[in-house]
């Protein structure tokens, strides 16, 4: 995908996950009859804006769509008309300015429970729970997995999806639980598998967890045979047709078309000779893969994709679907577990227990929502919902400036009985502001460090 589709899939989920939380307050303001000066999606210079509703409140588009804020009317900031002053942010009893700063984060949650609901009765297609060989001294194989086995059950939770093993291992990983793993072989027998604490490793639990104790997906081998030739390509203009059956390229015999792939990128812009078979006649042709650019390395291509058994392929998949009722349980679970698991990283990166390297910043979430956005409407929802979750949790936490801190300062005045002082607050905003900068800090490297090690 390209550096502007990229662009635009981040910026679109971002505007829509800003918009989410600020409605959240711009709603609950209104129904505590707090006035709302303006709406604002975005920081800086606005782009658009409009003035309308019975209190003319400004609506903003603004330049730099990292997000936005809903300004109300408040003593603290200007002065407020006398008629107006029930109407000030600052003049709400405690539960309405607390229920007003809440219903942000409150929003991103129930926006993500909306997604998955949908989702869910969609249906999500995802990989059959199917292993392939574990890597050699691995803690997998150790533990004694064999290619072709099913997982059913971890810990005696029941799996459908190879994505429910990894979400699995990865909750049980960072609570050093020991992980039992039921597996139905292809002989159809049961059998049980033991991963202990220690075969993970807590400073790769965002990265790919199954991979690193040599846990790998099973997938077919497929045979070197083109299925699709691009109109105008390298392999067209070869003479290569859908049907040829690749025997070998520049002498060496070619396997499977993983085989035929590694050999075409390692060839840019160089002459390749493919001996191949078409209706049981052995033939040969020359040609030299075009140079693309991935991940800031030369690689070749042909326009080539191969023959594919769909039939094969099926077996491999399952269709993730429940009806309304079932489907909104599981919205509610899901959503409430992946919170649950983004606070207890947190903690665990603050006791030293976790990597900070598990930080994302806006560079590494703007490369998957193009990744997702490519992979389809499904893929790009799920993106949604697990971001929307995140900015919750994010602004749930206990730092001036984001909304948690503001639910700080609510529920200390609660027990106190009155506000907490200005000068509270001020020195609030300043550690607030640090704590920030940190955390912007240790994103923005890891993002660097990301792209630099690919």
């Amino acid at each position: 995908m390209s550096l502007l589709h990229t662009l635009a899939a981040f910026v679109l989920a971002l505007g829509a996950l800003v918009v989410v939380h600020e409605f959240g307050h711009y709603l609950v303001a209104r129904l505590c009859g707090v006035k709302v000066l303006r709406f604002s999606i975005g920081f800086g210079m606005p782009l658009w804006k409009k003035r309308f509703g019975r209190d003319q409140t400004e609506w903003v588009v603004a330049m730099v769509p990292l997000g936005g804020y809903v300004k109300m009317l408040d003593e603290r900031e200007g002065e407020v008309a006398p008629q107006e002053l029930d109407r000030a942010f600052n003049r709400q009893s405690v539960w309405r300015r607390y229920a007003v700063v809440m219903a942000g984060p409150l929003a991103n949650f129930l926006f993500a429970i909306l997604l998955y609901w949908v989702l869910f009765m969609h249906g999500v297609q995802e990989a059959r729970p199917i292993v392939a060989a574990p890597l050699p001294h691995t803690p997998a194989a150790s533990a004694g997995f064999e290619a072709g086995e099913t997982i059913r059950a971890i810990n005696g939770e029941p799996i459908a999806s190879w994505q429910e093993v990894r979400w699995r291992m990865m909750q049980l990983a960072l609570e050093h639980q020991p992980i039992t793993v039921e597996v139905l072989n292809r002989s159809n027998q049961i059998n049980w598998r033991t991963l202990g604490p220690s075969s993970f490793d807590a400073e790769q639990l965002e990265g790919d967890t199954l991979g690193l104790i040599g846990l790998r997906l099973y997938r077919p081998e497929i045979k070197p045979v083109i299925g699709q030739v691009v109109a105008g390509s390298v392999a067209e203009q070869a003479g290569l047709r859908p049907g040829d059956h690749i025997l070998e390229a520049n002498g060496k015999p070619v396997a499977s078309w993983s085989e035929l792939v590694q050999l075409v990128r390692a060839h840019p812009g160089r002459e390749l000779r493919l001996s191949y078979l078409r209706g049981g006649e052995r033939r040969e042709a020359a040609l030299v893969p075009e140079t693309v650019q991935q991940d800031g390395a030369a690689i070749g291509r042909i326009g080539a994709a191969a023959q594919v058994d769909q039939q094969a392929l099926s077996e491999l998949v399952t269709v993730i679907r429940y009806d309304s009722a079932s489907a909104l349980a599981k919205a509610a679970q899901k959503t409430w577990d992946m919170s649950a698991f983004s606070l207890k990283m947190l903690g665990r990166m603050l006791i030293g227990q976790v990597s900070w390297k598990n930080i994302s910043g806006p560079v590494t979430i703007a490369d998957y929502a193009g990744q997702s956005a490519q992979l389809g409407l499904v893929s790009y929802l799920s993106f949604l919902a697990l971001i929307s979750i995140s900015l919750g949790v994010l602004n749930l936490l206990p730092i001036p400036l984001l909304d948690g801190g503001h639910l700080m300062y609510y529920t200390v005045e609660i027990f106190k009985g009155s506000p907490v002082s200005d000068r509270t607050m001020e020195i609030g905003q300043k550690l607030g502001l640090t704590l920030l900068l940190v955390l912007m800090a240790f994103a923005f490297y890891n993002d660097i460090n990301r792209l630099i090690s690919g």
